[in-house]
């Protein structure tokens, strides 16, 4: 029978919660640890979703003193010591003791903020190792990857923002994303900070990164000027190597130091939702990296990683996978996931890799180099528990929140509820669409009409997922251009593709995102080591670039056509699918499932060869006059200028189904979007009958 903690809800409350909602530091100081047996035992079953508030180093009273508490998971451990600043990093003065399920604990007198520490762990084979902090909430940069601790003193003002948060769906509201690598935004002058004596890196460039509250002001209102509704940040948790972009996370619940501490974080944050801009992050929950430091091998044994190094490594990458299969690894996973949106009040998440993770064999070099699942298959059925319990946990808790995975394969029901059989995602990248499309724009304007089925394909299963459109960070590096490099032909050629492909991905169905640099035009592939080339903005064409993503942004955000039946197949209808020959598309997106009766749909038309078409004619719902809303090849966008005068008026010509139609001269490769007028009174036009 587990005693009553006095502090905390009764166990069988807390085995309902499913967590502890309690700040562990404040207990009732009668009792000698302080961690509590209700917050044992739900570790012990995998179930203490908050375990950021009971574990690792925390400053704190206890029994009238103020200090510090730290506490560590580590089972097989022999011996674990604390070692710091404090200390001089000798292991023989402040020993941790075991208080049960494989957590250990001390309590530090007279320590306080800015103290750097790491554990001290002997193993059976009376091995040491100095790890860092699995739930450190800051750490130094390497070399030495200490922990460190900190405390929180921001004072939130997004209230507002939270609540507004909270009564969203995402699947029928507009998500225009800038994904942003901060340290290669934009840079400053001078040195890169270094570690704990304030060195600069060796090899350090002369021009340095911008901090997080420097990013709050310049990086926060050009996206807000530029009409996105999210940032996504390519990781923030601190990670070794500046190279590896994030990706190889050495500290999962401390925001990388590179920028500044963790309250100018939340400052950032702050400023992102007063200027109504979400936040999401890019999260690693499909490996961890090998460092010596990190969560490798914690206590001697393959602890957060399977050990089998068949379930436990991706050899291809050098990492370690998680252990899906223990459950306070999974515990470790979703509590993680709840600090950020909790602590930091993050918006979203976009789980990297998550094809990796449903696939036992993924990666795997051969049949004796994976090991099947308990019926014989390849799906590692640990991962989908784990992937559905993350979901349920992120929206019974923060509602409005959103969970994006990244996954290429065919796996049926990513973004279906958990309780259908789906793994409970919102949205899904759309790696399929972002593949053909990418492919048919880099292909010369003359061959195009024989690959015409690249833009339409993706319409064969654009409603079976909830779709986000992708042009990351990955489409530009590694040899694969930028994506203006991508384009075909000419300098004027290329321009032209690039702003088609805009138009063309922000009119078709799913969410948007857009890696930085891609707005301006950038010519060099994409590298962490320098800031994006914004000196490009003096030329007309890659200023214009930069209006035109401003410009479809906006009307994005203001057509409800373009966005709130993007998952629906009422929502999208072809008014032309088959002109190959002359490599012209032609759609509509309807706001609701009657817009064609009431006018509020939009017109997409995409002439993707070099030839100016005219008298094109395109069958519309209403016999009204139509708005040519955006046209890619306006002067102001570095076109040459050919539309139609802003107006077109409709002819009682029947065409594609309608009853009548438009005559349109069509600029070179361009796309027109156009609005149907609103109805005056007297008018007698009216919705033709297909």
């Amino acid at each position: 029978m587990v005693k009553h903690d006095p502090c905390a809800a009764t166990v069988e409350h807390a085995l309902q919660e499913g967590a502890v909602e309690h700040d562990p530091c404040e207990r009732d100081h009668r009792t000698t640890a302080t961690i509590g047996e209700v917050d044992l035992q739900l570790i012990a079953q995998g179930r203490q979703l908050l375990l950021y508030r009971c574990m690792g180093g925390r400053i704190c009273h206890h029994r009238g003193q103020a200090g510090a508490v730290f506490t560590v998971w580590a089972p097989a451990a022999e011996r674990v010591s604390l070692v710091g600043d404090f200390n001089r990093w000798q292991d023989t003065s402040h020993p941790l003791r075991r208080v049960g399920a494989g957590v250990w604990e001390v309590f530090v007198p007279a320590l306080g903020a800015g103290t750097h520490y790491k554990f001290a762990i002997v193993d059976s084979a009376g091995n040491t190792v100095m790890k860092a902090d699995p739930y450190g909430r800051a750490m130094e940069l390497r070399p030495h990857n200490a922990s460190k601790l900190v405390t929180a003193r921001h004072r939130w003002r997004d209230q507002q923002w939270l609540a507004q948060r909270g009564r969203r769906r995402c699947a029928q509201a507009p998500i225009s994303i800038y994904e942003v690598h901060l340290g290669s935004w934009r840079h400053c002058r001078g040195a890169h900070p270094g570690g704990r004596d304030g060195a600069a890196s060796v090899g350090a460039p002369t021009s340095r990164w911008l901090s997080y509250r420097q990013l709050a002001h310049s990086l926060v209102d050009y996206v807000a000027d530029m009409g996105f509704t999210h940032i996504e940040l390519m990781p923030v948790m601190e990670h070794p190597l500046d190279r590896s972009w994030g990706y190889q996370v050495g500290g999962y619940f401390a925001p990388t130091s590179r920028y500044g501490s963790p309250d100018d974080f939340r400052y950032f944050i702050d400023r992102c939702h007063q200027c109504s801009i979400g936040v999401i992050l890019d999260w690693v929950p499909a490996h961890f990296p090998k460092d010596a430091f990190g969560l490798g091998r914690f206590d001697g044994t393959g602890l957060y990683e399977h050990p089998d190094p068949r379930q436990g490594e991706h050899r291809q990458w050098g990492t370690y996978i998680f252990n899906y299969a223990r459950h306070e690894v999974r515990n470790f996973l979703i509590a993680n996931a709840l600090y950020w949106l909790d602590e930091f009040h993050i918006d979203g998440l976009r789980c990297d890799a998550v094809a990796s993770m449903l696939y036992l064999d993924y990666g795997a070099n051969g049949v004796n180099d994976w090991v099947p699942n308990r019926y014989g298959g390849r799906e590692n059925l640990a991962a989908v528990t784990f992937l559905r319990a993350l979901n349920t946990a992120v929206h019974e808790r923060f509602p409005g929140v959103i969970v994006i995975a990244e996954e290429s394969t065919s796996w049926p029901g990513v973004t279906h509820p958990s309780e259908a059989g789906g793994l409970g995602f919102d949205f899904k990248w759309n790696m399929g669409w972002m593949h053909d499309t990418l492919a048919y724009f880099a292909l010369d304007p003359i061959f195009r009409s024989y690959h015409h089925n690249l833009l339409t394909f993706g319409l064969m299963y654009a409603f079976g997922e909830r779709y986000l459109l992708p042009l990351s960070h990955d489409e530009v590096v590694h040899l694969k251009k930028s994506l203006l490099s991508k384009m075909a032909g000419d300098r004027w050629q290329q321009h032209a593709s690039l702003r088609s492909l805009y138009a063309y991905m922000w009119a078709h169905p799913g969410k948007k995102l857009l890696f930085m640099g891609g707005e301006i035009g950038e010519w060099r592939e994409w590298s962490e080591e320098r800031a994006l080339d914004w000196g490009l903005l003096q030329r007309p064409r890659h200023a214009g670039l930069q209006q035109l993503v401003r410009d479809l942004n906006h009307h994005y955000r203001s057509d409800p056509a373009l966005y709130r039946a993007d998952a629906e197949s009422f929502g999208f209808h072809w008014v032309d699918a088959n002109d190959s020959s002359q490599s012209v598309i032609s759609f509509l997106r309807y706001a609701h499932a009657d817009a064609a009766l009431s006018g509020e749909y939009l017109l997409c038309v995409a002439n993707l060869t070099p030839v100016v078409r005219r008298d094109y004619r395109v069958g519309v719902p209403l016999a009204v006059q139509h708005v040519e809303v955006l046209n890619t090849d306006a002067q102001c966008y570095g076109g040459s200028n050919v539309g139609n005068l802003g107006r077109v008026d409709v002819e009682a010509v029947a065409a594609h189904g309608f009853g009548q139609s438009l005559r349109l001269t069509l600029p070179p490769c361009a796309v027109l979007w156009l609005k149907p007028t609103l109805l005056t009174k007297g008018d007698d036009a009216a919705p033709s009958s297909r």
